[in-house]
């Protein structure tokens, strides 16, 4: 446990959290190339906007361009679904390092005409060529995270094809008409992007030269432009989704894999399809929470609501210590879980009922201790049978859409193939290497996965879709969303804005383990008494203020209809509705 007088020190060295900026080589550099900003400023950002409320249709995105180009769908009649794609395709070219058509995607629709919620996951699998002993071989204990041999097939653009075909109503090439124009003509970097923009080209040379292609990364203002991508994009929209793994697309990835010691080949794109599948559900204090079940990691949060329900949690100040703890203590249990039986559900008998069951969550609360952090957590005893974008969308019919779309690590595994204009993911680092776990690396299995999109429902009618980015830290921030909209009454804006906590370095299904309980680490806002009273109870406080995930929300009430949206400070994005 940090010592008290240790932890104030940290305290006072820490009280500021900087963004990350685009290197120049000097100030007139920064002058030349971007617009003027205080970043002091872009790390204190203000709270309490107001949320957004309309009638007809919303759309709240981590980029204005991608949510505005989501509106235009809706206001020439497209629907929630078409104007997610849109959205979604005019973010793989404003917010390049944390998603891209060469990653993967999960969604959860509402249908209002069928009155029931979609499930799709267009998570990707690994190549038939790529094998556990094939690794172990090579000498691998973790694979390597910037390399093809992280490669997975990327998911995205299956994704948006099966959303279209099923539910979309606008032409296919109109819908990403938005993304093709970005690309090709430019446009204004914003902050939040910007600052995250940067990496070492001389390391990293296919991605340098589409992503710094005048030497340097853009700076806040700078208008970039990525033709390379435009040319794949309209390859796709005169193609059809399925060109992207039929055609020259896929070969020209699969000549660029096989020439960097990758091991794609041909079939693995050709027999790859996204799958409908049907959400899963528990119900906290009167709303079914609802989450897409494994290879991802939604059902954490689900068992982390189920442990925190035998608790009163309204009766405790929001934010305050006492809550902290049994939230953070629910987390680790959960992770450990996470841990040890999450994976692929083709490949492994995931005891997914019972991880989710209210009897199973009552259990796990018990070994909580309200007062003392634990140090050691054990998975329960059941049978064995990032960088992320999030939106939302909603339209004048009812239908409403939760997205959410990665590359996994920012900018992916770094590797841009063949001029073709985006990175591809390294989702296969995700595999275990160990011959006994359920996330074992096998051939055409996709790999466990972070990135979940969530909705509530009550009483069988929809509520709130939502979803928030950070990679291990979802779960975290759904849960803490929830708490605060459920327990807390707050609003859809107010939900995402309040300060965050991160419980960091849990086990994981890579087969790390925790040590010590992990570590916690605070956003800027909550006093020092609070991280004093966590120490006293055995926390472990990493100092430093973080930053924590990017929230989209849209809340809806009925008899009349209306949207309520929520968008995350913490990222560039905005809340429109019409």
């Amino acid at each position: 446990m940090i010592h008290r007088r240790h932890f104030m020190g940290g305290l006072a060295a820490s009280a500021g959290l900087l963004l990350g900026r685009s290197a120049f080589a000097n100030l007139e550099d920064l002058e030349k190339y971007s617009m003027r900003i205080d970043w002091n400023k872009v790390k204190d950002r203000n709270q309490n906007r107001s949320t957004v409320t309309a009638q007809q249709g919303m759309v709240c995105a981590s980029q204005p361009l991608a949510a505005m180009a989501g509106i235009d769908i809706l206001k020439s009649g497209g629907n929630a679904i078409d104007a997610a794609i849109a959205a979604n395709a005019v973010l793989t070219v404003t917010e390049p390092m944390s998603n891209g058509i060469g990653g993967d995607l999960f969604a959860i629709c509402w249908i209002e005409k069928e009155q029931k919620l979609f499930g799709l996951n267009a998570s990707g699998r690994s190549p038939y060529n790529w094998n556990l002993q094939a690794a172990l071989d090579e000498g691998h204990d973790y694979l390597p995270a910037y390399s093809p041999l992280a490669w997975s097939v990327p998911g995205c653009v299956s994704g948006w094809g099966a959303l279209h075909k099923k539910f979309g109503k606008k032409a296919w090439d109109s819908v990403l008409a938005p993304s093709i124009h970005y690309a090709a003509e430019g446009f204004p970097v914003s902050p939040i992007i910007a600052g995250g923009w940067a990496f070492i080209s001389a390391e990293h040379k296919t991605l340098a030269e589409t992503f710094q292609p005048n030497g340097h990364a853009p700076g806040f203002g700078e208008v970039f432009k990525n033709p390379d991508f435009a040319k794949t994009l309209r390859m796709i929209a005169e193609g059809g989704a399925d060109s992207f793994y039929q055609g020259e697309i896929a070969d020209r990835i699969v000549k660029f894999s096989e020439e960097h010691g990758g091991k794609f080949t041909k079939k693995d794109f050709v027999d790859h399809h996204a799958e409908w599948v049907d959400p899963v559900s528990t119900n906290y204090r009167g709303y079914d929470v609802w989450e897409i079940p494994p290879n991802g990691q939604g059902i954490a949060v689900l068992q982390i609501l189920n442990m925190l329900e035998t608790f009163d949690m309204a009766s405790l100040a929001q934010n305050s210590p006492e809550q902290l703890h049994l939230f953070i203590e629910a987390k680790k249990l959960a992770f450990e879980d996470r841990a040890v039986y999450y994976a692929d559900m083709d490949f492994a008998p995931v005891p997914l009922e019972q991880l989710i069951s209210k009897e199973y969550g009552k259990e796990r609360a018990k070994k909580i201790n309200p007062n003392q952090a634990a140090r050691k957590v054990a998975a329960g005893d059941l049978p064995r049978g990032g960088d992320t974008v999030y939106l939302t969308a909603a339209d004048s019919e009812g239908n409403m859409i939760s997205l959410i779309q990665s590359l996994y690590h920012g900018w992916g595994s770094h590797i841009v193939p063949d001029r073709l204009g985006f990175p591809i993911q390294n989702r296969g680092m995700s595999f275990a290497l160990d011959p006994n776990h359920f996330n074992k690396l096998e051939p055409h299995k996709r790999p466990f996965h972070t990135i979940i999109p969530a909705f509530v429902t009550k009483e069988g009618q929809p509520v709130f879709s939502f979803g928030v980015m950070g990679g291990d830290f979802q779960p975290q921030g759904h849960s803490q969303v929830l708490m605060n909209l459920i327990d807390f009454g707050m609003s859809p804006q107010q939900a995402g804005e309040q300060p965050r906590i991160e419980h960091k370095r849990s086990s994981t299904p890579m087969g790390s383990k925790m040590v010590d309980g992990g570590t916690i680490r605070f956003e800027l806002g909550f006093p020092d008494s609070t991280k004093i009273a966590m120490a006293e109870m055995g926390h472990r406080i990493q100092s430093g203020a973080g930053m924590f995930g990017g929230y989209q929300g849209i809340w809806r009430e009925d008899d009349p209809r209306r949207y309520f949206g929520g968008t995350d400070p913490r990222k560039d994005g905005c809340a429109i509705g019409y």
